[in-house]
């Protein structure tokens, strides 16, 4: 009997997105995060040969290009379905004719005695051939030449084991779809996580020329004489928490590029350039029943887990045929006879039968090993459902407060703006101190935190939603089309 694993497939290999309220630390926002999470063999790569050690650019394609070649996830889901094919092959072979020729050449020399027949035994039969009985016979030599044929005419057990490794290889080319698409969110997921740590330097990088406009200004005044020290100094702290600020979204992009760049296979002292930029992508979609029904029905993960349970019940009927007779052929077919041109044919043609009466207790051990899987996979299969319908709803959510976000996030950071603005104005006229221009340029920060991150989590949360639905790898070109066509 075919043994099938109880247990599912290994963990710590996935991609996933979660949502979370952020409102903390250096990178303060205001709004709900999608964040990804990546884990196992999808965080790395086999390095691509010819890559570049100084300079790639880089767009979303060819980062999906290059990860669905070197990425280790793809490249595993590939060894995995390959293997899933031998292994078919090898259940195959056990219901296909063996056919196997020999050729033997003997030369020998016999004992009689040592086989049996001594001049004392003939004694009692013919003295005279007593007498006359060599001591050894030969030398003497023949050749044999022969096909020879086995076939398992009948064997249920064989046929099952069969049609479950059809079935295991049916599920291992929708596990190699399945990663093929948590490639894609990765690959994209990453790419956007640049590009979003790429946007916000550029927007710290005004904030570090907003606040030191502010404290030029306030430098100055308090030269004149028409400003207190304090002023001057309040305006010099700020600039400096800019400039950090700055240094540390600097560092972790380098950092977010150094993990793009391992998950594509590119050496790690590649200078990675991106070609598109961080723009908001409105889209409408189906009711969420119909995103429900799609995605249950298109999800190439959900298919494989089907298809695993058919393969574990054709193994619980392997395990059943135990009990039931096999019949066999098996025959040759040759020549034998001490010269070329003067041998004989022979042959032999030999059936049987074989009925199994008493196994120890095996057959019963292996049906009951073959129910715990079918149980299992049985189990597994309808938890992947639930899960993949919790996908869906979760990952609607996201999409429809991430449209909501982007657009009351841009209409903030433009009013924060303005603020600036008219603080800077009204502290060079004298009206105000530099505390409020302090606080605005923080409110402006802040608003365009907000802003990047809710473009980044609305991206995101569009490729959950594909992914969730079995379609990222048919939407993903359209993720950042439109700056594409602006080009």
């Amino acid at each position: 009997m075919q043994q099938l694993p109880l247990s599912g497939s290994p963990g710590g290999n996935s991609v996933s997105t979660q949502q979370s309220a952020t409102n903390s630390g250096q990178h303060n926002t205001n709004t709900i995060s999608t964040i990804l999470q990546i884990e196992g063999r999808y965080q790395g790569s086999v390095l691509d040969p010819t890559a570049a050690d100084s300079s790639v650019p880089l767009t979303l394609g060819d980062a999906i290009r290059r990860g669905l070649q070197f990425n280790l996830g793809a490249v595993s889901a590939s060894n995995s379905l390959r293997q899933a094919r031998a292994e078919r092959l090898a259940a195959l072979s056990a219901m296909l004719p063996k056919v196997n020729g020999s050729l033997g050449m003997s030369e020998e020399k016999v004992d009689l005695q040592a086989e049996g027949f001594s001049s004392s035994t003939l004694e009692r039969v013919s003295p005279t051939l007593a007498s006359a009985l060599p001591a050894t016979v030969g030398p003497f030599h023949y050749y044999d030449v022969r096909g020879t044929v086995s076939e398992n005419a009948f064997d249920l057990t064989a046929l099952h084991n069969y049609r479950s490794q059809t079935e295991l290889q049916h599920a291992s080319e929708l596990s190699d779809r399945d990663a093929r698409e948590l490639v894609i969110l990765a690959v994209s997921g990453e790419y956007l996580n640049v590009l979003a740590s790429q946007t916000l330097v550029q927007s710290q990088t005004a904030q570090v020329q907003y606040a030191q406009s502010s404290y030029d200004q306030a430098a100055a005044q308090h030269a004149a004489g028409t400003k207190a020290l304090i002023d001057a100094q309040r305006s010099r702290v700020q600039l400096t928490t800019e400039q950090q600020r700055l240094r540390s979204d600097q560092a972790d992009l380098k950092k977010q590029k150094l993990l793009l760049a391992r998950m594509l296979g590119i050496p790690l002292g590649t200078q990675l350039t991106l070609a598109e930029a961080l723009t908001p992508n409105p889209q409408a979609f189906d009711p969420l029943s119909t995103l429900i029904a799609h995605g249950i029905e298109q999800r190439a993960d959900l298919k494989s887990m089907e298809a695993s349970l058919r393969a574990a019940e054709q193994a619980l009927k392997a395990a059943r045929a135990e009990r039931l007779p096999t019949a066999g052929v098996s025959g040759f077919y040759g020549a034998q006879g001490i010269t070329a041109n003067g041998g004989n044919g022979v042959f032999s043609v030999t059936a049987s039968i074989n009925i199994p009466l008493w196994q120890g207790r095996r057959t019963e051990a292996d049906i009951r090993e073959a129910q715990a899987v079918v149980d299992q996979r049985r189990a597994e299969y309808q938890d992947k459902r639930g899960s993949v319908e919790l996908e869906i709803r979760s990952d609607y959510i996201d999409v429809t407060v991430a449209n909501d976000q982007v657009s009351v996030a841009d209409e903030n950071r433009k009013l924060a703006l303005d603020t600036l603005r008219q603080s800077q104005d009204r502290f060079a006229a004298g009206v105000t101190t530099s505390v409020e221009v302090v606080q605005s340029e923080e409110s402006l920060a802040a608003a365009e935190r907000d802003y990047i991150n809710s473009l980044y989590s609305q991206n995101l949360a569009l490729i959950s939603l594909w992914r969730a639905t079995g379609d990222v790898e048919q939407h993903i070109s359209s993720l950042l089309k439109e700056h594409q066509d602006a080009n």
